[in-house]
């Protein structure tokens, strides 16, 4: 039962030893759309979009108005709900540019810990379980809202669920972004899920991309990795694999085209032969298992697994889609650095 419990709070945020930075606790405007369901509205659920065999719900933010022709699809961490998600700040981002927001939530009938099953080969095949369950409702969203193109982000084990829907459904999201995130493919089970998250594996770009399926090796999203240097639950190094992994499927070199600094965060991009920034990397000094955010410039609220940074990763992300200008995704007033975050972030870690 020890064990199950513990695999269940794999990607919660939960499992790992507390830290000293770490708190422990046991397009053009379309018609209005104020008639369909999550308009103008915080979240609302909606009950029927389609196959549904991994049994998740499906909640929904839309803009009074939508312009941008676009789905991000949100998925939440460990212990989290849709709604807690809300705090990343897609929905202020998606009412400013026009794009629909759909946060897939998930039970803890299907996961002790309410954790997206990233390592249940049942969840994690196209056509299959989970996976399924989301690409419906990213479908459902496009054609009920109008939309034409589809993102996908998450945190934690949300994040690696993102590299799975990134792998399994290359043509239906164009790119994502991995927010504290682990490799595709990396587990196959509760317990492998352990040694993936910590200290992680080391396999060179050939290797993790051969663990993609062929579809995604033809067609392969463009992808924005995110993770704090001072993370103990996943380790930092799964963002060295993820870089790997995608830079390889993207035919760019592991070796960054370009790296620079923007308060506590690095940045490196990995250009293909046109300047196309295929795959993207944001490693952040000090910071632990969370978001990226910057509430002082508007961006997100902080929390639990929310972390004020002092760079919004959810601008950035919506940037790197191509849903904003790059000159709104700047956070002008980052917090001190060092190893802890800043105080008031709320951002903790619990240990079984």
């Amino acid at each position: 039962m020890r064990t199950l419990l513990l695999a269940a709070i794999a990607l919660a945020g939960c499992g790992s030893a507390p830290t000293s930075s770490q708190t422990t606790r046991p397009c053009p405007p379309r018609a209005s759309t104020a008639d369909l369901p999550g308009a103008g509205g915080d979240l609302e659920e909606v009950a029927s979009f389609g196959e549904n065999p991994g049994a998740l719900k499906m909640f929904v933010h839309v803009p009074a108005r939508t312009s941008a022709g676009a789905v991000v699809v949100a998925l939440h961490g460990c212990t989290q709900s849709a709604r807690a998600y809300v705090a990343a700040g897609w929905n202020e981002v998606a009412d400013r540019a026009g794009f629909v927001v759909v946060y897939p939530e998930q039970s803890s009938a299907n996961n002790l810990n309410r954790c997206f099953n990233w390592f249940e080969p049942g969840d994690t095949a196209r056509e299959a379980g989970e996976a399924r369950s989301i690409a419906s409702m990213t479908e459902h969203a496009k054609s009920t809202y109008g939309a034409s193109r589809a993102f996908v982000t998450g945190l934690s084990a949300g994040a690696a669920m993102t590299a799975v829907m990134l792998a399994t459904y290359p043509d239906l999201f164009e790119a994502g972004a991995i927010m504290a995130g682990i490799p595709y493919a990396c587990a196959s089970s509760m317990n492998d899920a352990f040694s993936c998250m910590s200290p992680g594996k080391d396999r060179d770009p050939t290797a993790w991309s051969a663990l993609l399926p062929n579809a995604t090796a033809s067609s392969p999203p463009r992808v924005s990795i995110w993770h704090g240097a001072a993370d103990w639950t996943v380790r930092p190094s799964n963002m060295t694999q993820l870089v790997r992994q995608w830079s390889a499927v993207n035919a760019v070199s592991e070796e960054p085209t370009t790296t620079t600094t923007e308060g506590r965060a690095t940045h490196a991009e990995h250009r293909d032969a046109s300047g196309v920034t295929r795959v993207e990397s944001w490693s952040i000094e000090g910071m632990g298992h969370g978001v990226a955010l910057a509430p002082r410039d508007g961006c997100g609220k902080a929390g639990a697994f929310m972390v004020d940074a002092g760079v919004c990763s959810t601008t950035r992300a919506a940037t790197f889609f191509g849903l904003i200008d790059g000159a709104d995704a700047t956070a002008t007033e980052p917090p001190p650095r060092g190893g802890a975050p800043a105080a008031g972030t709320g951002e903790v870690d619990c240990v079984p």
